[in-house]
């Protein structure tokens, strides 16, 4: 089934298209990283699944959200330091047969 995210501005009311993500692998301290993609107009990743049912492995991960440079990029003034910079969230899978879905709403300041 795979694994997904879907990112939504609340600022603006419309997905976060743009926004830079990376995606890694974690164990422990240690994080590889796995790809790195813009959101789509729809704020989703290009292909629709970060990872596919076939290359998802039980084990934990790590999504970071450039929030700081979506909203930049938005010509939004933000403070410095900006209340967010990157939100980062780490997530496990345990049964690589299901679907994982990472939702996240952001705006400059929540």
């Amino acid at each position: 089934m795979g694994l997904s995210t879907h990112v939504l501005d609340t600022m603006h009311g419309c997905p976060a298209a743009g926004m830079q993500v990376a995606l890694y692998r974690t164990e422990g301290e240690q994080a590889t990283l796995l790809q790195r993609f813009t959101l789509n107009a729809d704020g989703r990743h290009p292909a629709g699944q970060l990872l596919t049912a076939a290359d998802l492995q039980a084990g934990t991960y790590r999504l970071s959200f450039d929030v700081n440079g979506y909203f930049q990029a938005r010509g939004v003034a933000l403070p410095q330091p900006p209340f967010l910079d990157r939100v980062t969230l780490d997530f496990g899978v345990a049964d690589p047969a299901q679907h994982y879905h990472v939702p996240l709403l952001v705006s400059p300041r929540s």
